[in-house]
């Protein structure tokens, strides 16, 4: 049954996120840690870091830890739990995949028509909203930054804007500051 919840939980998350993974993170931690319980506030908080490090989209990435996640905490196997990670990618990403073979017929006809350029500007504040949502619920009270985590993405923010580092080096040299600093 846990299948099936994830499975439906994901691909409703999948059908109705617009914006993409950031946008998509509101809807899950609705989701799985209120209306489910399957994780903690925490949990959430340490999934949403993990997916930012791990490459592919963040909203992938979280369906396909979540998924595992959930099957590990109740008691299943690991290629049970290997299974729930399969459930859930594949739920998320489904509706995008269907819905982007269909518009593909049409986009071409419609694309300059004015209700499409309408809607398409309409879609623009809701996706900020999503993603304002996402990042107001990471920093609860529960799960705030604290100073140190703080400073350290400020300079890591600066480094990436000013001195033009890569992403890649700002990941390794933050966790690298996080390890010997906590």
């Amino acid at each position: 049954m846990i299948y099936v919840e994830l499975f439906l939980t994901f691909f409703l998350i999948g059908m109705f996120t617009i914006g993409g993974g950031y946008a998509m993170l509101s809807l899950i931690q609705n989701e799985v840690v209120t209306v489910y319980g399957w994780i903690t506030d925490t949990t959430f908080t340490d999934i949403v870091a993990i997916s930012q490090m791990t490459p592919g989209p963040i909203g992938i990435n979280s369906a396909t830890y979540i998924g595992y996640e959930v099957l590990r905490q109740s008691g299943a196997s690991e290629f049970m739990s290997i299974l729930g990670s399969f459930t859930a990618t594949f739920a998320v990403v489904l509706p995008s995949f269907i819905i982007v073979l269909m518009l593909c017929k049409v986009y071409e006809k419609w694309k300059n028509h004015y209700m499409f350029q309408g809607i398409m500007q309409g879609l623009k504040p809701a996706t900020l909203g999503l993603i304002g949502t996402a990042a107001l619920s990471l920093s609860n009270p529960d799960n705030f930054i604290d100073w140190k985590s703080f400073i350290i993405c400020m300079a890591a923010f600066l480094a990436l804007h000013y001195k033009k580092i890569g992403p890649l080096s700002i990941i390794g040299l933050s966790a690298l500051v996080g390890l010997l600093v906590y």
